[in-house]
């Protein structure tokens, strides 16, 4: 059951370099309620509150987690369908960068034709579960 403020955009420095990126997108879920299928994520302490997650093998963000709550707030570009969690809330806006909001405004075209040779050589998790990873 999501919570209020369990689905934000983090524009803090912390996560910004933690995802090196202008903010980090999460989904919160409980603990409990979540389960990895392919082995264990590495950990980092980033504070004496809080431990983020990412993948051992490709480095990728995958978690941030406050110790004292019992949820976690997975990365959302991590997951198969990303677009199936809206963000419910901007938090850090004090170190928003300045040229987040004007992103929309700038010219937009689709995804190379490189892209798609690039894709079917890579050794990132595709976007559903598989029967064995990495593939051989």
């Amino acid at each position: 059951v999501a919570q209020q403020g369990d689905h934000p955009i983090c524009h803090c420095r912390m996560c910004q370099k933690a995802f090196g990126n202008y903010f980090a997108p999460l989904a919160g879920v409980l603990v409990g309620e979540l389960e990895w299928t392919r082995g264990e994520p590495g950990r980092f302490r980033s504070s004496d509150a809080v431990e983020r997650g990412f993948c051992r093998d490709c480095g990728t963000p995958l978690f941030y987690r406050e110790l004292h709550r019992d949820r976690i707030s997975v990365a959302i570009g991590t997951l198969d369908e990303p677009d199936r969690v809206a963000p419910a809330i901007q938090y850090g806006i004090e170190n928003k960068s300045r040229h987040f909001d004007g992103l929309p405004n700038l010219p937009a075209e689709q995804t190379s034709k490189d892209y798609e040779d690039y894709a079917r050589s890579s050794r990132q998790h595709p976007d559903h579960d598989t029967a064995a990873w990495p593939p051989p």
